[in-house]
């Protein structure tokens, strides 16, 4: 039920259309790069028949994605290949020919005649209306020209719509635009120059064999790799706002604190059809974000469609903002707290796990709950990790440590079956009272060990969505490592290497962290999550650590280490165990007894269904405050006792 989100915070999506020129690629090249990626992966170091029936597959979905060019007939001989097709090509990549894959290629020129004449055929047609978004969502392939036809049909329906809303002076080329976007993208696919043709081959060769191996490793471009490593600073000059692309304009997801949208007339749910006046729909979004992005205080105006009350015309308004530094230090962290008794329930709320050379999360954490104790007694903490989706791993064994003492906090174990443990040293804990870490489908990686290792040790109950993203692998990025920083002309790549697990040696890869109180949110039916991507790695297990024998650190260290260490290790607790029951049974019936829950859970079951990740309905943030609720419950009852 999740459809595009452009959400920096959880995914980094980066358009599979090519840029320009392509990189400069040779088959040789090509090979190199496979044999690298594989070198490096975490499970598969030689390419497989599977592998490589995964790759073409992905090589048809990378020259058309929106599934409008090919037929089903034309591509069955790819997407069910026999054994003598999948050792043919396999054989191709040993000695450096993917006639395979310029054949497909070559089906896809063809393809794209018969698009245009199509488009052509359809031009003065009238369009559908009322056409659903989600008719979108899970598309097969057209099974002859006339059910291709009726899909661009469609298409063109979602846009007229859109179209109406404009000025008339822009309704004139907004079509022209549109087609003129398809039409530069169809050239790059089709460049006269053999060697441009060959280099755009070879590129979508090695963008569908990483993306075979696993849904994290990837090959990007040049250009998208600068994209890539923009997202990785979290750096840029914009609006601060999340988009999706429903096709016929993007929808705004979320409003980030800190940014110019902000203080902006921009609401959550506006939908953006043009920038500068320029019509934004049929863009990638990516290149609607870029659209959007420019120069510290340059302005950009933003044409919006605003749904008004049921039943009335959409409001079209021109909104002028002033373009800013977008950074997410801005909304790395809130702290905040709920009046219980004679003092409070602190309320902390992280994005990530950052560390630059001011700040960092464990030290910005700590600051809070030292700040909390001076002012109040700190009777409880929530620690909110709703949409985070991760960072730094040394932040994460930072900020477990300010809950736990000395311990294993997460073990990796990387592609040469290596184990090495990350462990909190300090046995000061800031704070060792009632502990609710709160979490919803988004919340991933770093965030899943920090949840899942303090779950373990007994430290903190987890609540929230029935089970958090399930991303338990790590991952490296060519660009960080080599040139310095300098993009290389024959792209980069991120591959996945190993994966995480917590204390009891259980990974979250897959099956991501199970919460001890369900409490759905905003993205609790959604279809988010490792188990729905394409390629997901399985999960796995190792020993558990809880018993640390520092067996990962040298033996001519480990003595020495261990009489450092062996004090005031952190033990698994029960404190939790005697109230579960009940409060589990308080929650439920508190759940079924709110009638503003009921209908936030009636409106999350809709197909069409949006709202802002944090999970507000009716200006309430229904999943935190029941989490407050279940805190004071468990204060409650741990006094009563």
């Amino acid at each position: 039920m999740s459809y595009r989100l452009f959400l920096f915070s959880i995914l980094v999506w980066l358009s599979t259309a090519l840029q320009g020129k392509p990189p400069e690629l040779s088959p040789r090249d090509t090979r190199v790069k496979v044999e690298e990626i594989l070198k490096a992966h975490a499970t598969y170091h030689v390419l497989t028949p599977d592998l490589v029936q995964r790759a073409l597959q992905n090589f048809l979905e990378e020259l058309d994605p929106s599934k409008t060019y090919l037929l089903e007939n034309e591509v069955t001989k790819w997407t069910n290949p026999s054994p003598e097709l999948l050792s043919t090509v396999l054989e191709g990549y040993k000695r450096e020919s993917f006639t395979t894959f310029q054949e497909i290629h070559a089906l896809m020129v063809l393809a794209i005649e018969r698009r245009n004449q199509i488009e052509a055929k359809i031009k003065n047609l009238p369009t559908p209306k009322d056409v659903l978004v989600a008719e979108f969502k899970k598309l097969s392939w057209a099974k002859d020209p006339a059910e291709l036809e009726s899909r661009l049909l469609k298409i063109k329906g979602l846009q007229k719509e859109t179209a109406e809303k404009y000025d008339p002076e822009i309704q004139s080329t907004f079509f022209q635009r549109i087609d003129k976007r398809r039409l530069n993208h169809e050239q790059e696919l089709i460049s006269a120059a053999e060697g441009h043709r060959l280099q755009t081959v070879l590129s979508l060769v090695l963008k569908a064999t990483s993306a075979a191996l696993d849904s994290q490793t990837n090959y990007f471009t040049p250009s998208e790799a600068g994209q890539f490593m923009m997202q990785v600073e979290q750096r840029l000059f914009g609006i601060g706002a999340q988009l999706r692309d429903d096709l016929n304009g993007f929808t705004i997801v979320r409003i980030l604190e800190g940014g110019p949208a902000q203080d902006s007339k921009l609401k959550v749910n506006d939908k953006i059809i043009a920038v500068n006046r320029e019509p934004v729909v049929g863009m990638d979004v990516t290149e609607a974000v870029e659209y959007i992005r420019g120069p510290q205080g340059t302005p950009v105006t933003l044409t919006i469609l605003r749904k008004m009350q049921e039943g009335g015309e959409d409001e079209k308004l021109d909104i002028e903002i002033l373009r800013g530094e977008v950074v997410l230090k801005d909304t790395r962290f809130e702290s905040n707290y709920e009046p219980f008794g004679d003092g409070v329930i602190g309320i902390l709320k992280l994005y990530s796990f950052y560390q630059d050379p001011k700040y960092s999360s464990s030290s910005d954490l700590l600051q809070a709950i030292n700040e909390l104790k001076k002012q109040h007694p700190l009777k409880g903490i929530i620690l909110d990790l709703r949409s985070n989706a991760g960072g730094l791993l040394p932040q994460a064994v930072s900020v477990a440590g300010l809950f736990m003492s000395k311990g294993v906090v997460v073990s990796v174990k990387d592609n040469t079956g290596q184990i090495q443990r990350l462990r909190n040293i300090d046995s000061k804990v800031a704070f060792d009272g009632p502990l609710i870490i709160l979490t919803n489908r988004t919340s991933a990686s770093a965030a899943e060990i920090v949840s899942q290792t303090l779950q373990e040790y007994g430290r903190a109950l987890v609540v929230g969505d029935g089970e958090t993203y399930g991303k338990g692998t790590f991952q490296t990025f060519t660009l960080e490592s080599t040139n310095f920083g300098k993009v290389n002309p024959k792209g980069e790549y991120k591959v996945t290497r190993g994966r995480y697990y917590t204390v009891s040696g259980k990974s979250p890869q897959l099956v991501g962290v199970s919460a001890d109180i369900v409490v759905p949110g905003v993205f609790s039916t959604m279809e988010i999550g490792e188990k729905y991507s394409k390629y997901p790695l399985a999960t796995d297990q190792i020993s558990p650590s809880f018993n640390d024998d520092l067996s990962d650190v040298p033996a001519i260290h480990r003595n020495q280490v261990m009489r450092l260490y062996k004090f005031n290790l952190q033990p698994v607790l029960t404190t939790y165990q005697p109230y579960l029951a009940h409060l589990k049974k308080n929650s439920s019936l508190r759940l079924e007894g709110n009638k503003n829950y009921r209908n936030f859970l009636s409106e999350i079951d809709k197909k069409e269904f949006s709202s802002e990740p944090s999970g507000i309905f009716g200006q309430t943030d229904l999943q935190l405050s029941e989490t407050v609720n279940i805190m004071k419950d468990l204060l409650f009852l741990n006094k009563s006792t």
